[in-house]
């Protein structure tokens, strides 16, 4: 599609932003006053030259042709990926009106281009060898030595965690509050020494509990009963049927690797959004496969205070392969091999009402008591307001989701509301035990998907 000339919207290019800040700063980028000798290839190629602080104009180039995804290259010094440069390059690109010539590309994109195809083949030529080669027989019984210590240690760790919370709840939960969150933070600790990161996760969610007011003690007992469970779940995992059994095993963070039949497809991107701690930024990209129906969730991870280096356009679709990881309705997938560059479509996922879409979640949870959310597609609601909240209400039934907390204090739910101006509109979304949070949408006729994260 790249090469007919069909360009990517603006809201597709903003996508890519690795955080607020970028976008803001691309979208200042993305006139044609910043830029000289802007140019394209014609083939998905396009590059110029921007007026930065010094006397040397930022060199950047956006490669977006390649199957294996957009990739950037700029000369400034920012460590964001991509960076502003990229972003406001790409904006430029995609408002047509002649602004970005088809050229001949300078000597310096043309390298940068070429030996950035050169690697890919490399890598695919090095991942056929390794699949096509024999295994060292030792590798799997080092494997299996090294899998079972860690589930001797992940037990032990689950056991001095059921100890604690027992001695938790025999204290009363105000002793929580006294504790202070160091009391979670060492234990979470000890569950991080055990090998089982999942479990640290859940116990330091508990810290951030305690002392939260009135609802506290509440959500501070819901969490050490899932946390209980998950731990019962592990100590009698070998009872659990195997969907359920490699559930809890990647609730606890064993490490799995996507070993189901690989799916191609035309994946359309639904959306993308990151979350980050202290630790570590993560992104979460959400699909759709137009001939299989089938929802499917990428993860991609970045260190603290960096983007993760995936990032696919909301609204085009991949051409790609896709294996989901173990795990009962285990929604994770990973990717493999892309055959074409993510292009428009006019797919939409359809749609169901909200009284079913809660009652899926409900159904998920039979087979992940964990799971905080599913992805639902919405098919004629519109936007509301509902006391100090917001609500989708269904236009042909009474009934409504409430939205997420997080949802109401997001940009996205303005324009949300402007798209829909009273009108229904389908919205794709995660639907859980808080409410709805949209993440897509489209107007119920003729139009391009909104990306609303």
């Amino acid at each position: 599609m790249t090469q007919q000339g069909v360009r990517w919207t603006a809201d597709q290019v903003l996508a890519l932003a690795p955080d607020p800040a970028s976008r803001t700063a691309g979208s200042r980028l993305g006139a044609a006053g910043a830029w000289s000798g802007a140019g394209s290839s014609g083939e998905g190629t396009v590059w110029g030259l921007c007026e930065g602080g010094g006397s040397t104009p930022y060199r950047t180039v956006v490669d977006v042709a390649d199957a294996s995804g957009p990739a950037y290259q700029c000369s400034c010094p920012s460590r964001k990926f991509p960076c502003k440069h990229a972003l406001g390059l790409l904006l430029l690109w995609s408002g047509g009106d002649g602004v970005v010539p088809r050229g001949e590309a300078p000597k310096w994109a043309e390298h940068w281009i070429a030996g950035r195809r050169t690697r890919a083949e490399q890598k695919r030529t090095a991942g056929r060898s390794d699949s096509s080669g024999s295994s060292d027989s030792a590798g799997p019984k080092a494997a299996r030595r090294r899998a079972e210590r860690r589930a001797e240690r992940v037990t032990a760790g689950a056991v001095e965690l059921e100890q604690r919370l027992a001695d938790l709840l025999r204290g009363g939960l105000a002793s929580a509050e006294q504790s202070g969150y160091g009391l979670w933070e060492e234990t979470a600790a000890r569950m991080v020494d055990a090998q089982a990161p999942g479990l640290a996760a859940r116990v330091r969610e508990l810290g951030a509990l305690a002392g939260t007011g009135p609802g506290g003690p509440v959500r501070l007992l819901e969490e050490c009963a899932l946390l209980h469970l998950l731990g019962q779940g592990w100590l009698r995992r070998e009872r659990l049927p195997e969907g359920l059994a490699a559930t809890v095993r990647s609730r606890i963070g064993l490490p799995a690797s996507a070993d189901g039949p690989a799916i191609r497809d035309r994946w359309l991107v639904l959306a993308q959004y990151d979350t980050a701690d202290s630790r570590l930024t993560t992104r979460r990209v959400w699909l759709y496969g137009a001939g299989s129906g089938r929802t499917a969730l990428l993860l991609s991870y970045g260190a603290a205070g960096r983007a993760p280096e995936l990032a696919l356009p909301v609204g085009l679709a991949l051409d790609a392969e896709l294996s989901a990881y173990p795990g009962a309705e285990q929604p994770r997938v990973a990717l493999g091999e892309r055959f074409a560059p993510p292009a428009p479509t006019d797919v939409r996922p359809p749609g169901t009402t909200t009284a079913r879409a809660a009652a899926r979640y409900g159904e998920a949870l039979r087979d992940d008591p964990w799971l905080d959310s599913v992805p639902v597609t919405l098919d004629r609601v519109v936007p509301a307001p509902d006391g100090d909240g917001w609500q989708l209400a269904d236009a042909d039934e009474d009934a409504a989701l409430p939205l997420t907390p997080a949802a109401r204090s997001r940009p996205g739910l303005w324009r949300l509301v402007a798209l829909s101006g009273g009108a229904p509109v389908r919205v794709f979304g995660e639907c859980g035990h808080q409410g709805f949070t949209p993440l897509a949408a489209w107007p119920e006729g003729p139009g391009e998907v909104v990306p609303l994260c």
